[in-house]
């Protein structure tokens, strides 16, 4: 059974389990609803386990997440639920910090931090900080050229 699944038949009915329904909803809001219940976790790939620990968290009180590449591996109509999910953290009081080389989620950021001018030895200094939208005009580093020409501008 999947997780989506699970989450229908522990949601209503007879079966009706409201601790196991949270636990399976908020996997399912992550973007894992495709996962089967005693999917080893060895099998997932390490976005999935990012998300399932995120899952997990959000039934916390923490007000800070911090998310490593967390698209590493999704489907784009995986990758629309995520930032779904971000938003919705965020309307809610949260602080959510994302590294990440993705476009669509750096597009959608509310501020960047970009490190660079290159990678390894050739980076680590803060190259740009601000909106997506700033980082696009002045395509000053190397993700400002690469973010205008996703976005098409």
């Amino acid at each position: 059974m999947s997780v989506t699944e699970a989450e229908k038949f522990f949601g209503a009915g007879e079966a009706r389990t409201p601790a196991a329904h949270k636990i399976l909803q908020r996997m399912a809001d992550v973007g894992l609803g495709y996962l089967g219940l005693g999917q080893p976790l060895t099998t997932l790939s390490g976005g999935e386990r990012q998300r399932l620990k995120l899952a997990a968290q959000m039934a916390e009180k923490g007000g800070v997440y911090v998310l490593d590449e967390p698209t590493t591996g999704l489907h784009l109509a995986d990758v629309e639920q995520l930032l779904g999910l971000l938003d919705r953290l965020v309307d809610s009081g949260k602080s959510v910090i994302v590294v990440e080389h993705h476009q669509a989620v750096m597009a959608h950021a509310d501020w960047m931090v970009d490190l660079g001018p290159g990678a390894g030895h050739d980076g680590g200094r803060i190259v740009f900080e601000g909106t997506p939208a700033d980082l696009v005009a002045a395509r000053s580093t190397l993700t400002g050229e690469h973010l205008a020409a996703y976005v098409g501008t």
